[in-house]
């Protein structure tokens, strides 16, 4: 009877009414959901049930954290806003110092080898003049002797010619002072006063040393200024040659009478 009739139900997950579960091929389970009931609202619907989701790929190793020294990076801030900041490389390590080493300019180490270079130099000229004390002292002086040419190479006056190199001055006249003669005498470049060396001053007739003002004739004799006596003569010969031979290591004074001597003046 169709009043004794009691309405079917389904359970959940069980097959419909008059069908076969054999011939009904198994439902897929989706992760997340349930599988039998989508699948069963896509067959009673008509639509392609869903494609199954795939299994998640694996993570990839993490990248090394790349050097950052010295980049520009763009950091984001709370408001949203995009802030760069500047990551700067290290700074260079100071030089060690010494935590009392106040020098602004050297350190402590440079201040010791500059004191300890300046004592070295101070002892090794020390050392070469205490050592200069050891040797007796060499004079370049010219030699006291010395051929002055032929008397026929002067003439009457005063020649310089052996003033810079000898010292000495040799004067021709027609007439000396003390010998009444023609001839020759050789004046030492000296001046009698302090040893400065006088100039010939040829429109004056005269020697004038420079340093004090003392003044002498062409005969030697002083006549002005502080020099106390008259300049010295030398010795004045003629050499086997014939030449006029200049010794200076014999010396005579007027005030002393020697200018009498043979030598100290030659005739010709």
């Amino acid at each position: 009877m169709a009043d004794d009739k009691k309405p079917e139900t389904i359970e959940p997950g069980a097959p419909p009414t008059g069908t076969n579960p054999a011939a009904t091929p198994p439902q897929k389970m989706v992760p997340g959901g349930d599988a039998p009931a989508t699948a069963a609202a896509a067959a009673a619907t008509g639509a392609k049930p869903p494609a199954a989701r795939p299994p998640a790929a694996p993570r990839p190793p993490a990248a090394p954290i790349p050097d950052l020294a010295g980049r520009t990076t763009t950091v984001a801030s709370a408001g949203g806003s995009a802030a760069r900041a500047t990551t700067s490389a290290p700074a260079a390590k100071p030089a060690t110092r010494d935590p009392d080493d106040l020098s602004p300019l050297l350190t402590r180490r440079a201040w010791l080898g500059l004191a300890w270079g300046a004592f070295s130099a101070a002892s090794a000229a020390a050392l070469a003049a205490t050592g200069r004390f050891m040797f007796p002292n060499v004079l370049n002086e010219p030699p006291q002797q010395f051929k002055a040419g032929l008397p026929t190479e002067y003439g009457m006056g005063v020649d310089e010619r052996w003033k810079e190199k000898f010292g000495v001055w040799i004067v021709r006249t027609p007439d000396d002072i003390v010998a009444h003669a023609s001839g020759f005498y050789a004046l030492l470049v000296t001046c009698t006063h302090l040893g400065c060396t006088p100039n010939y001053l040829l429109a004056e007739a005269k020697f004038k040393c420079p340093c004090h003002g003392s003044g002498f004739r062409l005969t030697g004799i002083n006549f002005e200024g502080p020099a106390p006596r008259p300049l010295e003569r030398a010795r004045v010969v003629l050499a086997d040659d014939g030449q006029l031979l200049i010794d200076k290591s014999r010396k005579f004074q007027y005030e002393l009478g020697q200018w009498t001597d043979p030598e100290a003046f030659l005739k010709a």
